[in-house]
């Protein structure tokens, strides 16, 4: 699971989380524990908060905080129980961001999407991988996209935003996104036994698509973003109203933000992580270089991360490490 805790200031961002594996891959299978927390050159560990800092302590009401979850994967026992320890009173007034990966189930994506909404004043949710896992739903979907937009209405009845909107003089721009193998550019590691994507990932076999639709291709990862082009406008209004502006995603935009493959444990993850669409759309609403106050936070592979690439912050910053994935 993952917490950020933000000041109005995209500068101020840092984290909290139980972390999983991306795509149902084991944990074994992500990083090397003695590498698991660095990369020379582009990784900066921010200021971390201690894990009962949402649920203990003194709470600061001096400014409009912006909290941000992902991977909470409450299927969990342990996990719901985390989330229904967060305090009801001090995050009235604060803004959520709920980066994908709420959990398996339909029935506990709904529990705890409004267990978040009872306790924080904006929630806003992208979807993750695992949302879209349709193994455990009795048959009640014919395919991931009909799971889908599911959640995005219970999301509207229960309140939770799934579009860009301005609260309070700081813009929130959800970008949903998937990924595609074309993604990854870096050279395969060659000479040792590898398992393919499809044992390794259990998307392949948990989500289920419509014919026109693989990730063999791109096509799954170019559905999902023409899925952002129905916001057009609304992202126009936050541009108008809106010097700070926060993206997200589940995904990730570039594949700098994943140690090199030799680092992997599992050297093909790059393959299942990220969306070229993902960047082209972030850079059209932060523009080509980004600015001082450009910030997009993203989840899925439980790295921790905090480098400004090319004018724009990127974040994922592990605080606490728990069950799921």
């Amino acid at each position: 699971m993952v917490a950020a805790i933000m000041g109005f200031l995209p500068s101020h961002l840092g984290f909290l989380r139980k972390s999983s594996c991306p795509s149902g891959i084991c944990d074994s299978m992500v990083l090397k524990q003695r590498i698991r927390n660095r990369r020379v050159g582009i990784f900066c560990r921010q200021q971390m908060l201690p894990t009962n800092c949402l649920y203990h302590g003194q709470k600061d009401t001096g400014s409009l905080k912006v909290y941000v979850i992902s991977d909470l994967h409450t299927d969990y026992a342990e996990n719901m129980a985390w989330v229904r320890r967060l305090s009801t009173v001090w995050y009235r007034n604060d803004i959520l961001i709920v980066a994908g990966d709420v959990a398996e189930t339909y029935k506990n994506f709904v529990v705890t999407m409004s267990e978040l909404k009872h306790r924080f004043g904006s929630v806003f949710y992208v979807p993750g991988n695992h949302d879209l896992w349709c193994r455990r739903e009795g048959g009640n979907y014919i395919n991931s996209l009909e799971k889908l937009r599911a959640l995005l209405d219970v999301c509207a009845e229960l309140g939770v935003e799934t579009s860009p909107r301005n609260v309070n003089g700081l813009g929130i721009i959800p970008l949903f996104s998937w990924y595609h193998k074309s993604f990854d550019r870096e050279k395969d590691v060659t000479g040792v036994r590898i398992p393919s994507l499809e044992m390794a990932c259990k998307d392949f076999h948990a989500c289920t698509w419509p014919p026109e639709l693989s990730n063999s291709d791109v096509a799954l990862a170019h559905h999902f973003d023409m899925m952002n082009e129905k916001n057009n406008s609304a992202i126009d209004e936050v541009h108008k109203t809106n010097f700070h502006i926060i993206t997200f995603s589940h995904f990730l935009p570039r594949q700098d933000l994943c140690p090199e493959k030799r680092m992997l444990f599992y050297p093909n993850l790059p393959k299942i992580i990220g969306s070229d669409f993902l960047e082209a759309r972030l850079r059209s609403i932060h523009s080509k270089n980004g600015n001082g106050s450009a910030c997009h936070v993203f989840g899925h592979t439980h790295f921790c991360w905090d480098a400004v690439l090319d004018g724009i912050r990127l974040l994922w910053l592990i605080l606490e490490k728990g069950k799921g994935g």
